[in-house]
């Protein structure tokens, strides 16, 4: 009787272990396509990414180099006054768009042109992204906003 009881929780221990990894193993899964990596422009040039390699882009808008195409399709340059990256992209930017203000894009590289599919702008004066303020800091040209 005594050996039953040990052979059961042995099984029930193993089975919940098994579901364990299986549950870690597809959230992973899952989340594959969801993970985007954040890169600075002196990041994209000096270690440019695979081909198809789907990544965030943040810097500055470089001031001046807003262009407007045909219909929605707009051109930029991301900076973090080290280097610069030309970004382009087709739809409505959003309202607090500026040349000069804090940008991260995702979208990949075609060719030396960032290809961004999505554009996210700062929703204040003093709003920047962390992977932006990160990126800033480490090239030593981050100014801080004054309260």
């Amino acid at each position: 009787m005594k050996g039953l009881k040990k052979t059961r929780r042995i099984q029930i221990i193993l089975l919940t272990f098994a579901a364990l990894i299986a549950s870690v193993v597809l959230m992973v899964y899952a989340m594959q396509d969801g993970i985007n990596f954040f890169r600075s422009p002196t990041q994209v040039t000096t270690e440019p990414p695979s081909p198809n390699e789907v990544f965030r882009l943040g810097g500055l808008v470089e001031v001046g180099s807003l262009q407007r195409g045909q219909g929605e399709t707009v051109s930029f340059k991301v900076t973090d006054s080290n280097e610069t990256v030309p970004v382009t992209f087709k739809g409505v930017l959003p309202d607090l768009f500026a040349e000069g203000a804090g940008v991260v894009a995702t979208g990949q590289m075609q060719g030396d042109t960032f290809v961004a599919s999505e554009i996210l702008a700062k929703h204040d004066e003093t709003y920047m992204p962390k992977e932006v303020i990160d990126s800033l800091k480490e090239q030593g040209v981050y100014v801080a906003p004054s309260q």
